[in-house]
């Protein structure tokens, strides 16, 4: 990987963390597409950059994230991740073997986009309206479903956004809490990848972190857009056109294996 395909594949993250479409599926995509090998640089990158993007809601929630005298939304994200730490350590290797896989993504894509055309309709009567009305059991049910964006092509937000609704929070506040809940998701998951390829590797050499700080930047800036957009984006119009989205990558994805232009 060079410094131009590090900053093409953290615009891709930043454009697409915060909406239903899978960032890690369209970042593999990308590399795919640029010709980045899959090597363990390359799968560490994918999910260690998504750092960056998930840094832009610190700064963009900035009173939210640092009331410390509001203890229980802190406890909220803690029982929110265990999850993901509990299944992304336990699969960790599972996980890094289907980062290769475009057929993966591109199914993923497909009945992702399926489910969203109806998922408004489906989950339309809310009753909570705001991270204080959620409850720790909301918390953890949405860290449930949180953890099918494993799959790459599934979409973290999806998830989680989908899972909000599912627990009776209203669009912009699943929204609001799956971007508070991806702080410690992110955290962790980055710290995991970032040691075990340090163990694997004896270290980094000045290439990797370099790639890895850019990286992170254009991914935290892209972010920062992105999230103003998704939020006024979501509550005007549902998920009914991402869902739209999906199905059309897919097809064109499946399309392109099918006849040789992107590897299985």
């Amino acid at each position: 990987m060079n410094i131009l395909q590090s900053i093409v594949v953290a615009v891709v993250e930043g454009l697409t963390e915060f909406i239903p479409v899978s960032s890690t599926g369209h970042m593999i995509i990308t590399e795919k597409l640029l010709g980045i090998p899959d090597d363990d640089f390359t799968k560490m990158f994918t999910v260690a950059i998504q750092l960056g993007a998930i840094l832009a809601v610190v700064v963009l929630y900035h009173k939210k994230f640092f009331q410390f005298h509001n203890l229980s939304f802190y406890i909220k994200l803690i029982v929110g991740v265990i999850p993901a730490i509990i299944l992304g350590f336990l699969f960790s290797e599972k996980i890094d073997n289907l980062l290769e896989s475009t057929t993966t993504v591109a199914v993923s894509l497909l009945l992702g986009g399926l489910v969203l055309l109806f998922i408004d309709k489906l989950f339309n009567n809310p009753t909570i309206n705001n991270e204080k009305e959620t409850s720790y059991i909301n918390a953890f049910v949405i860290g449930i479903w949180q953890c099918l964006a494993m799959v790459p092509g599934v979409s973290r937000s999806a998830a989680s956004i989908i899972g909000g609704m599912q627990q009776k929070l209203t669009r912009s506040a699943a929204a609001e809490f799956s971007f508070f809940l991806a702080v410690p998701t992110m955290l962790s998951a980055t710290g995991y990848k970032l040691l075990k390829y340090y163990k694997d590797h004896q270290g980094f050499n000045t290439s990797e972190l370099g790639l890895l700080a850019i990286g992170n930047v254009v991914a935290f800036i892209v972010a920062m857009i992105a999230i103003r957009f998704f939020i006024g984006f979501l509550k005007k119009y549902g998920f009914r056109v991402w869902g739209v989205y999906r199905i059309i990558v897919g097809v064109a994805l499946l399309l392109l294996i099918r006849f040789g232009y992107l590897a299985k």
